[in-house]
């Protein structure tokens, strides 16, 4: 009989915060691994840890046979300034801490990583890599130090080298290094000699929006829909998504925000500041409700800032839309607008050019249906060929069988 193989996969967030590396570790245990998840306890994105986890409480358990050990950390709070630094500095220090433990006294096979920001994650994915001498697959989903600068604007040669040290060190002992955007190649290429490394490893799309729609408990308002889902934080620029909308506003346009983000609020007083009448706000929704709303949808939207970080990198969000079937519109530059372009599936302007997103939008909505039913037709196969859950899975089998 076959050895099972022993995975540890090391991750800032994992269930119940929503984060793909929750579909590896429950899909590698069904495959006959025995899993295990080195992660903190859960805190985002309120900042709070959520109900029923605490200091001594949850700090371990198994989910679908899955072991799960909790690392201490110090709630994110609102996400900003001290707050985050104490963050990532205790989820650093404990996880280490706990890697350096996990190193000497258990013993694993491989150990997977899932690096979301802060890439410190990879510190002990390494140490145990090191001293167990066995093979370790970094997932990039953020490119450190570019994100960090990219996100509070730290402009400290000393912080931003040393960060820069230690993502070269996790790159030079990853054996492979798994891409979720093309476009980070060049900037990992440019920490080293990593080329034969890099594996292209896109996100793929949950199942919940592959299944057919429920009854809808929301029903939108009259009119042409444009739906944005998702976070709302600084980096969805708001400010011009709203300008846009302002200028629509007797137009029968409508932008329908469903989700949650610090920049809530900021919406909630635009709305009120500038009495708009074309802008809702419907809270947040459990997974599977999402399919009843995209169909209500006319468009699906989605923006980024204008930041070469963000240029380089293709949002979970679009290949989410794409699975709807529903034709997707995007204020965003670089990767994301290629790939809307390369499955046909929508439109996109520059980031920040709110008179353009405001024209395209007026145009769409007097446009032939046909048209936009073709477009998100485009998507929903270019997600099912490329996105696909089953195929990721197996490539990365294939990498694990190969052991190097």
């Amino acid at each position: 009989m076959a050895k099972r193989l022993k995975a540890l996969i090391l991750t800032n967030h994992f269930y119940p915060e929503n984060f793909k590396c929750n579909d590896i570790a429950f899909e590698l245990q069904r495959r006959g691994y025995d899993v295990s998840v080195m992660t903190p306890i859960p805190d985002y994105p309120k900042g709070k840890f959520y109900e029923g986890y605490g200091i001594l409480k949850k700090r371990y358990e198994v989910i679908k046979g899955v072991k799960i050990h909790r690392s201490f950390l110090i709630p994110r709070g609102n996400g900003k300034g001290f707050r985050l630094i104490l963050n990532y500095l205790s989820n650093t220090i404990f996880s280490t801490l706990k890697g350096i433990y996990f190193a000497f006294f258990k013993d694993y096979d491989f150990v997977l990583v899932h690096e979301t920001s802060p890439i410190f994650v990879g510190i002990p994915a390494t140490i145990i890599k090191k001293v167990q001498k066995i093979p370790m697959y970094s997932w990039i989903l953020d490119l450190w130090p570019e994100s960090l600068t990219a996100a509070s604007n730290i402009d400290n040669k000393f912080i931003y080298n040393s960060i820069l040290k230690i993502t070269k060190w996790i790159y030079k002992n990853s054996n492979k290094i798994l891409i979720g955007s093309k476009g980070f190649e060049k900037s990992i290429c440019e920490k080293g000699n990593f080329k034969k490394k890099i594996v292209y490893f896109p996100n793929w799309v949950e199942n919940v929006f592959k299944s057919s729609p429920k009854e809808p408990k929301q029903k939108l308002p009259e009119g042409f829909n444009v739906m944005v889902a998702g976070n709302m934080g600084d980096a969805q620029d708001l400010p011009h998504v709203l300008n846009a909308f302002l200028k629509l506003k007797d137009k029968n346009i409508n932008l329908i925000l469903v989700g949650d983000g610090r920049k809530k609020d900021f919406v909630e007083k635009f709305i009120n500041d500038n009495d708009l009448n074309n802008v809702f706000l419907l809270g947040s929704f459990p997974p599977d409700e999402m399919p009843s709303l995209f169909q209500q949808a006319d468009l699906l939207f989605m923006a980024l800032t204008n930041n070469a970080i963000f240029s380089i990198t293709v949002p979970s969000r679009i290949q989410a839309y794409m699975s709807s079937g529903k034709p997707i519109v995007a204020m965003i530059n670089g990767e994301g607008a290629a790939l809307i372009h390369a499955a046909d599936c929508g439109w996109s302007v520059d980031s920040e050019d709110s008179d353009a997103l405001a024209n395209l939008l007026l145009n769409l909505s007097k446009e032939n249906p046909e048209i936009l039913h073709q477009k998100g037709a485009n998507g929903k196969k270019f997600s099912e060929d490329h996105f696909d859950f089953k195929k990721s899975m197996d490539k990365l089998e294939a990498l694990i069988s190969q052991g190097k």
